[in-house]
């Protein structure tokens, strides 16, 4: 078994020593592909950006005269949902206008965080197959200059061109076919969480203003 492992890793060392140096920066795509992957499907979730029943949380607080700056500190770092929470509540004696228009500029700002690095995903779907493409082109002209100048009679000298071409366009496109297919999700995802977002905020705006307090209740 280890054997076999062993075997694999140095078959996997040679396909890209024989890819030449553009492997290096394509390897290194694919780690911090990996890495925003991981690191946005955690911070993505549900129940991070939007806990369940905030709202009717806030407004228990509100009906017991508890809504404080202890509360509203606490509401304010516990998720994305929550901050845009505070800075509405912050403002929940003036009028309903000012309520949206505080919760809308906090709404940008979370945004901005919650699509944090989802534009290096997409430059990299976008890069890695230009630099397999770019590998390709590299390989052929190392054949088509050993063909200048040793002919085609001896196929062993073109076929460390022909791998480098062949590697880099592979390794190119397996990098950046994964990488597009998250970047798609992250970005609808995100979507979905702002109009979510959204839905809740207006809730706390109506109910804060007597529009819905009747019909609070302890749905998400």
């Amino acid at each position: 078994m280890t054997l076999g492992v062993t075997q694999d890793g140095e078959q996997v060392l040679e396909m890209v020593q024989a890819g030449g140096w553009l492997m290096l920066p394509i390897i290194i795509c694919s780690v911090v592909t990996l890495a925003i992957i991981v690191e946005r499907i955690w911070s993505l979730q549900v129940r991070r950006v939007l806990p369940k029943n905030l709202v009717a949380q806030v407004w228990r607080w509100e009906k017991i005269n508890q809504l404080n700056d202890k509360h509203l500190m606490e509401l304010q770092s516990s998720s994305p949902l929550g901050c845009i929470l505070a800075s509405g509540i912050l403002v929940r004696n003036e009028s309903r206008d000012v309520m949206k228009n505080s919760i809308e500029d906090t709404g940008r700002h979370v945004v901005h965080e919650l699509e944090r690095y989802l534009n290096s995903l997409g430059t990299i779907a976008a890069i890695t197959p230009l630099l397999g493409l770019l590998g390709t082109v590299i390989g052929m002209i190392k054949v088509f200059a050993t063909i200048t100048t040793q002919g085609v009679g001896n196929p062993g000298a073109l076929a460390g061109g022909i791998s480098e071409a062949l590697i880099t366009t592979a390794a190119g496109m397996s990098v950046a076919i994964p990488t597009l297919m998250f970047y798609r999700y992250f970005r609808g995802r995100v979507r979905m969480l702002v109009i979510r977002m959204e839905q809740e905020a207006m809730r706390m705006v109506e109910v804060m203003h007597g529009q819905r307090a009747h019909d609070i209740d302890e749905s998400p």
